[in-house]
C-alpha cells in the first residue's frame, strides 16, 4: 500500500468520463488488535455512522478489509435489514453481495445507538448529509446530531473520520470543539479528528474506492497519520496524506465547483451554439482533441446531492467568489431558458399536453436530489401546461408526489411536445406513432440527437438544433 503527499499521476478526462484502471488488492492477512493504533498491518473495530447509499458501502469495504465493522442508522428498518444480512440499498452494484459476505463472516451489523458502538471502536467515520437551508447556507442538522450522538462513547485513542462535504474550516472548528465540549477531552491529543471526503459516484462506487486517489488531513499530525493508516488497510487506491483538515475540505469543494463552473461555461457555450448554428457537441470535441482542453455537456440543469450543493458551501464562507456565484445562476436558469423555448416552439403552454421524461437527478439513480425535473415540473405547470412524467424507476405514486400525472409507457397520448431531463436510453425506443400530435422534442441532455423523427416532428437540445444534430448511424447526406 502506498501513502503519498501528492497525488502520484493525474487523468485528463478531455470533456467526458474515462475508465480508470482499478488497483488489485495487495493487503496481506491483517493482524486484529486492541487498541488499534495505525501500526500498518493491523485492523480493529470502526463505525460507519450513516448506512445510506454511501454509508454502507463503505461499511462493506472496511469490513472487507478484515475490520470489524458497526454501521449505525436512524431508520430501524435499516438497522434491520442490515442485522439480516440484507442491503436496503437496491441500485449499487455488489452491494447486496458484499452485506451478505460480510454479515455472514460476521464482520458487519448494525445498530441505532450510537454512543454505545463508538464506546468499542478505534475509528469512527461520519457520512450524513449537509445540505442547504432556505437561504442557501449550510444545513447542519443532520450532523450536528450524529455528532451528538457519538459524544457520549468518545473515549481516549479514538479516531473521528468525516467524510461528508464541508465548509472549509469545519472539521477543525466547528465538529471537533463540540466533541471537546460534550467529552473534556482535548482533540489530537486525547483523541484524534481528520477529513476524508468521499469520491464516489452512485453505481461505481466500488470500482470508484479501488481507483480514486484518498485524500485525508487531519486537524494534526497525529490525526491525520492515524487517518491515514485507516484508509490505508481498507482500501487498494492511493492515500494521499495532505498538509491539514482544511486542505482535503478544499479539495472536495475545488472538484465539485470546478465542474459546476464547467457545466456552466458549456451552457453558456450552447446558447451561442444556437445563435450561430453550429452543433455544441462537435465544438467540444474538436477543441477537447487539445489536451489541456476539458469542456464538460451542457445541460438542462443540474442535479444530485453533490454539484448543485458544494459551491453553496464555498459561498457561505467566501460570498464573493463571483464566478462561483454566476455559474450557479447560470445552471439554476437553464430550465427557465427551456420553458421559454418551449413557449416559442408552441406558441404557449396553456392546456399543452408535455410529456416529461425522467425524473430522478440521473438515470439509473433512484434518487430525486435537486432533480431539475423538480422545478421543470412546477414552472410547466405554472404556465398552464397539462404536465405527464415517466421514469422507470418511480412508481406511479413516487410521480404523483412530483406533482406530474403519470405516463404509462407504451400508451397513447396526445401529447404536442415530450421533454428529456434524462438520458436513459430507454427514450431512444419511443414510438412516435402513439403520439400523432407530437411537436416538439425538447432534448434536454442532447441523448436523443441522432433518432429518426417523424416529418412533423421538431427537434431541439441544448445547443444542437434540428438542422445541426447528428443523423443515425448509417445515415447519408449533409447535417445542415
Amino acid at each position: 500500500m502506498t501513502i503519498v503527499s501528492r497525488p502520484s499521476h493525474v487523468v485528463s478526462f478531455l470533456g467526458g468520463s474515462i475508465t480508470q484502471p482499478v488497483n488489485p488488492c495487495r493487503h496481506g492477512t491483517p493482524r486484529p488488535v486492541s487498541p488499534w493504533t495505525g501500526e500498518p498491518g493491523t485492523v480493529g473495530k470502526a463505525i460507519v455512522v450513516g448506512a445510506g447509499k454511501m454509508g454502507l458501502p463503505l461499511a462493506v469495504q472496511f469490513a472487507r478489509h478484515g475490520w470489524s465493522v458497526t454501521a449505525v442508522d436512524v431508520n430501524n428498518d435499516v438497522v434491520a435489514a442490515i442485522n439480516e444480512g440484507r442491503s436496503h440499498v437496491a441500485e449499487e452494484p455488489g452491494l447486496a453481495e458484499g452485506v451478505a459476505e460480510v454479515h455472514a463472516a460476521g464482520r458487519l451489523h448494525a445498530t441505532t445507538d450510537a454512543a454505545a458502538a463508538v464506546r468499542e471502536a478505534d475509528v469512527a467515520v461520519l457520512i450524513v448529509p449537509v445540505m442547504l437551508d432556505d437561504a442557501q447556507q449550510p444545513d447542519y442538522r443532520y450532523m450536528d446530531s450524529a455528532v451528538d450522538s457519538i459524544a457520549g462513547g468518545v473515549h481516549p485513542g479514538l479516531t473521528v473520520i468525516f467524510e461528508t462535504t464541508l465548509p472549509v474550516g469545519d472539521t477543525r472548528g466547528r465538529f471537533a470543539p463540540r466533541l471537546e465540549a460534550a467529552t473534556g477531552l482535548v482533540a489530537e491529543a486525547d483523541f484524534f479528528v481528520a477529513f476524508s471526503p468521499e469520491r464516489l459516484y452512485s453505481g461505481a462506487v466500488f470500482a470508484n474506492l479501488s481507483t480514486y486517489p484518498k485524500l485525508v488531513g487531519g486537524i494534526g499530525p497525529e490525526s491525520g497519520r492515524r487517518a491515514a493508516e485507516f484508509y490505508d488497510s481498507v482500501l487498494d487506491a492511493e492515500i494521499v496524506a495532505m498538509s491539514c483538515a482544511e486542505a482535503a475540505e478544499f479539495s472536495k469543494i475545488a472538484d465539485t465547483t470546478y465542474r459546476d463552473v464547467n457545466i456552466a461555461l458549456a451552457n453558456d457555450f450552447a446558447r451561442y451554439a444556437d445563435r450561430v448554428g453550429v452543433d455544441i457537441q462537435e465544438v467540444i470535441a474538436g477543441a477537447n482533441s487539445q489536451p489541456y482542453s476539458h469542456i464538460h455537456q451542457p445541460g438542462i440543469g443540474v442535479g444530485g446531492h453533490c454539484i448543485p450543493v458544494y459551491p453553496h458551501l464555498l459561498l457561505s464562507r467566501a460570498p464573493d467568489l463571483e464566478v462561483v456565484a454566476v455559474s450557479r445562476r447560470t445552471n439554476d436558469a437553464q430550465v427557465g431558458n427551456a420553458i421559454r423555448t418551449l413557449e416559442g416552439l408552441l406558441g404557449g403552454l396553456d392546456e399543452v399536453p408535455i410529456l416529461v421524461l425522467g425524473l430522478t437527478y440521473r438515470e439509473n439513480v433512484k434518487e430525486l436530489a435537486y432533480s431539475r425535473a423538480l422545478p421543470l415540473i412546477e414552472r410547466l405547470s405554472f404556465h398552464g401546461a397539462n404536465v405527464l412524467a415517466y421514469d422507470p424507476l418511480l412508481s406511479t405514486e413516487d410521480i404523483e408526489r412530483c406533482c406530474a400525472t403519470p405516463y404509462q409507457w407504451g400508451q397513447p397520448a396526445p401529447l404536442r411536445a415530450i421533454v428529456t431531463q434524462t438520458a436513459d436510453r430507454q427514450w431512444e425506443k419511443l414510438d412516435f406513432s402513439l403520439f400523432p400530435k407530437l411537436e416538439v422534442i425538447f432534448d434536454g441532455r442532447n441523448s436523443l440527437r441522432g433518432i429518426d423523427l417523424p416529418a412533423n416532428v421538431r427537434y431541439t437540445g441544448i445547443g444542437v438544433q434540428a438542422a445541426t444534430r447528428r443523423r443515425p448511424a448509417g445515415a447519408t447526406g449533409a447535417t445542415r
